[in-house]
């Protein structure tokens, strides 16, 4: 469960079209920009006696699954002033009891089908809304029943346990500690200047620690009965189930749910309009970076008729084109800011829109990076944007639609749903596949560069202009004055300002095409659907044909070296060299340029070099399929040693790592990074200043050519929707010409080993009082793939027992993981952790807590009860995964890596059924001994 600052704005449609059939194409209609926007007629949307609405649909990705939801209207909005917190803390309650299942009785139950707690079983709380998150199996007719009882017994039915209340106090007090930052003491600053005489500005969801500390439980009972009423409710059902029957079910157990008598009116607060700009300017210690935010706040507007979608397109032109600017400059060579981006729509106040820009500053020029803003925005002003700008991004515009069409019978439910929540929270259009296909064909191409740049008038005002500046408070950050931040917005409008230029370039990647290879041999793994390809060149090649996208296919790709193979001193130049050519572009295009000329087209291929591998992956559609591998061929003979793409990323990394130690969460990364390798360069960590200067240009692309110029040990895997016939001759074509000489490399073993434990070290880094705790056991022993599986496994069920203990019966975390890893490259080990925040005066008692489970559990062994619900849930995941693209790319790789056998993929389910008690109990006693582990503590500064 969390607190959410939900940013409803507007977002990109998920399911537009482009790609029916000609015969269709003639039956689409005109869409009367004066008519109503349509409901979707795939989802069933009714409206309960008690006032309860429901929206229910079919979908069966993933199969044999719903997604539920219980939305209600109602958030720390709501909250009078004795109950600051509790909109929230009453989401809480609805895991610690109900009418028919009673304290943790509701996550038992769900993990025992499956569902696991924080991944799956979830909800969040916002200003104006409370949502459950609930997706079960619907295998079972009564796990489906249990899962509505669930819902119905959130929405009216929770017992509020004078004891569960004040057990739970500890657990929201500790989310609300881990919260606490320099970040968050900033916000608690300007969130009142951005919503200032509104309600918005005093109540954060999560409350104050004081109130959660003292309300009497009469306070969450009455917010629980005043807010939580079928008038503002709805239930999402998205899944693979017959609607009418779910229909009946929702009926039959949210029509129980009495109607509210004298119910309190759900008042909507208003965010007064202001003529003054208002400028907030802070700095803390703890603050990570420069950070530059514009609001230019308006009322929102009714998203009803036809021609309301089309005003949409025309602002994702506008803010999509403006985006792509701001990218540009942070590619200089001394870019004015690090990251900047643009949006337009809902803000953390549901009853007020803006315009938003946000940049990442460069700290040592704070006031600079707002004058490139503010320059940018008077650019677009003054010249507006060009018609070769419009047309990419109309380009890319339909693709992305195209792309979401062809998925419509592939989509997840979870999308449905999303939108389904949105429609009945803030009216949210859901028009449905058809009708967005339609509209799209017919007014895309339309917009004109005329109503695009006029926007900037509209949005961009005096009036209800907010200026809000944060950064680090140390030596050498010069803050702006509220005076100077207002002369760069006065100023601008008599500077000069030159229009934007957009230069020419080509209209394909590869003028000539390379002399094919050839496929020298052929075999069919039947049992796992794979084709295997010899290439002329010693490429090997894994193909695997799904049906589970209908516009995806994957690509990953792995040759044995890596990093591991340059010496120490080179190291930062090789494992950053595949970053430098990702940002330096292919050939004569520049990266810049290359995203022009890729615009239309829905693909990505990313190099990487690793420890002890390299490769490409990435993903493209079928139409693209050509491209992606022209891309993919260009990276091993074209890639592009770029200056100033060089200065960019090193000026950007030095910016962004200037100041990252001050957060202590950061700084305990770094430490327990540097702990675990003994200081190793090669251990992880943050780079620093220092680290970055070692990085040469020449020494990076040298490398990576080494790496990329031979592929006589490459192996390539793709999985997804292409027809083995059809992708042989782009691999003959485009991976079968690519150079090779027979080379042989492997990797060296210069992975770096953890000190010997018992050791324990504490950092002290922050003023909030709060901890983390790392408890950590590494094992040199054999490599064992079943010894991996039960120590995994073993970490499953740790997890679910420190849950149990730490957060439910002491109340002294908010959450808590353990997880264990074996691995036999580059050296055998195993490795096992548990992690968990928490109040400082709590750690010895929460170490000493989890190492008594630990050892409990090596005694005991794991109960049925237990062992059951780890089962269930690996079960529920291993029916999804082997239904995923990604998935099979990435297991393929992996097996055929190690030298296993790729059909083990197969087993999985039958390890699982096989798993016991006693396989678990017995590894976590052979790998994990409680007196020999490294214990890493972050505390607060004296």
């Amino acid at each position: 469960m969390e607190t959410s600052f939900k940013n409803r704005a507007i977002k990109a449609i998920f399911f537009l079209l482009l790609g029916l059939l000609p015969s269709l194409l003639a039956q689409s209609q005109t869409v009367d920009l004066d008519s109503q926007i349509p409901v979707d007629k795939n989802v069933r949307i009714g409206t309960l006696k008690n006032g309860m609405k429901y929206y229910i649909r079919h979908n069966d990705r993933p199969e044999d699954r719903v997604e539920l939801r219980l939305v209600v209207n109602t958030g720390s909005i709501l909250e009078d002033p004795s109950q600051l917190g509790l909109a929230h803390f009453t989401e809480h309650m609805a895991f610690n009891g109900t009418k028919n299942f009673k304290k943790n009785e509701i996550v038992n139950y769900l993990q025992s089908i499956g569902v696991q707690f924080g991944a799956d079983l979830n909800a969040y709380t916002s200003f104006d809304e409370t949502v459950y998150i609930l997706p079960i199996p619907t295998d079972d007719e009564k796990i489906v029943n249990q899962g509505l009882q669930i819902l119905e017994d959130w929405a009216h039915n929770l017992t509020f346990e004078g004891e569960e209340i004040d057990k739970e106090r500890g657990v929201v007090i500790e989310e609300w500690r881990l919260g606490q930052s320099g970040e968050r003491r900033m916000l608690d600053k300007y969130l009142p200047v951005i919503y200032k005489d509104s309600r918005y500005a005093e109540r954060l969801p999560i409350g104050t620690k004081e109130n959660l500390e003292t309300f009497p439980h009469e306070a969450i009972k009455r917010f629980y009965k005043d807010w939580y009423r079928p008038d503002l409710m709805a239930v999402v059902a998205v899944g693979d189930i017959d609607v009418a029957v779910m229909e009946a079910k929702i009926q039959k157990y949210f029509g129980r749910i009495p109607v509210a008598k004298s119910p309190k009116k759900r008042e909507e607060f208003k965010v007064p309009d202001h003529a003054d700009t208002y400028v907030s300017v802070l700095a803390d210690k703890e603050a990570t970076f420069a950070q530059v935010r514009l609001y230019f706040k308006t009322d929102p507007e009714e998203e009803t008729k036809a021609s309301d979608y089309r005003d949409f397109l025309v602002e994702r032109a506008f803010t999509g084109m403006l985006n792509k600017r701001l990218q540009e400059l942070t590619r200089e060579a001394e870019p004015p800011f690090v990251y900047a981006s643009t949006s337009h729509g809902g803000t953390w106040a549901r009853t007020k829109d803006a315009f938003q820009a946000f940049a990442v500053a460069n700290e040592k020029d704070i006031k600079g990076g707002l004058q490139a803003m503010i320059t940018e925005l008077e650019r677009v002003r003054r010249h507006g944007f060009t018609s070769g700008e419009l047309k990419r991004y109309k380009l890319d515009l339909l693709k992305s639609y195209e792309v979401a069409y062809n998925e419509r019978d592939k989509s997840e439910s979870e999308n449905y749903v999303d939108e389904y929540v949105n429609n009945f929270l803030e009216k949210e259009p859901i028009p449905g596949i058809e009708w967005e296909y339609n509209f799209a064909k017919e007014y895309v191409e339309g917009i004109g560069l005329d109503e695009v740049n006029a926007l900037i008038e509209k949005w961009i005002t005096k009036e209800n202009r907010v200026v809000v500046i944060t950064a680090p408070d140390k030596e050498g950050v010069v803050l702006p004055t509220e005076d100077e931040v207002k002369g760069v917005l006065n100023r601008i409008r008599i500077l000069k300002v030159d229009p934007y230029e957009d230069e020419d370039f080509g209209e394909s990647l590869m003028t000539t095409l390379p002399k094919p290879g050839s496929i020298v041999s052929e075999k069919k793994n039947e049992a796992l659907g794979i084709t295997e390809l010899d290439l002329s060149n010693g490429v090997k090649v894994f193909l695997k044909p799904t049906d589970f996208k209908n516009d995806e296919i994957v690509m990953t790709t792995w040759s044995p070296g890596g990093h591991s193979l340059a010496s120490d001193a080179d190291y930062q130049s090789a494992s950053n060299a595949a970053s430098l050519v990702d940002q330096g572009g292919i050939a004569d295009y520049d990266i810049t340029t290359l995203q022009k000329v890729l615009a239309g087209k829905s693909l990505g291929v990313t190099p990487f070099i690793r420890e002890l591998s390299e490769g490409v992956q990435g993903s493209t559609t079928p139409a693209d399929m050509e491209t992606f591998f022209q891309l993919t061929n260009m990276y091993f003979t074209a890639p592009r040693k770029d200056e100033k793409a060089f200065q960019s990323f090193i000026t950007k990394n030095k910016s962004i790592l200037s100041n990252v130690m001050a957060n202590p969460q950061y700084y305990f990364v770094d430490q327990v990074q540097r702990t675990l390798s003994n200081n190793s360069i090669r251990g992880g960590g943050f780079p620093t200043e220092a680290d970055l200067d070692k990085i040469d240009l020449d020494k990076a692309f040298a490398f990576y050519q080494d790496r990329f110029s031979d592929v006589s040990d490459f192996t390539f895997f793709f999985v997804g929707a292409f027809k083995v016939d059809e992708i042989k001759p782009m691999l003959e074509q485009y991976i079968a010409s690519l150079p090779a000489s027979g080379r042989k490399d492997q990797w060296k073993d210069v992975s770096p080993r953890p000190p010997k434990a018992p050791l324990e070290k504490i950092v002290k880094k922050g003023v909030d009082q709060k901890s983390q705790v790392i408890m950590y056991w590494d094992t040199e022993q054999e490599f064992d793939r079943k010894q991996s599986y039960y120590l995994s496994s073993f970490g499953e069920v740790m997890t679910i027992k420190l849950v149990e203990l730490l957060r439910e019966e002491k109340g002294g975390v908010y959450g808590v993981g353990a997880n264990a890893n074996a691995e036999n490259m580059p050296y055998d080990h195993y490795t096992f952790q548990v992690s968990f925040p928490c109040g400082p005066e709590n750690v010895e008692e929460l170490v000493t807590a989890t190492l008594d489970e630990l050892k409990k559990l090596q005694k005991e062994g794991v109960s049925a009860e237990d062992l059951k619900k780890i089962k269930e849930g690996q079960r529920r995941q291993l029916e999804v995964s082997l239904k995923d693209n990604s998935f099979w790319a990435n297991t393929l790789r992996s097996y055929y890596y190690q030298g296993w056998d790729p059909e083990g993929i197969l087993k999985a389910k039958e390890r699982i059924e096989t798993l016991t008690s006693k396989d678990m109990q017995e590894a976590a006693k052979k790998y994990i001994d409680p007196e020999k582990f490294i214990k890493l503590v972050l505390m607060p500064e004296e």
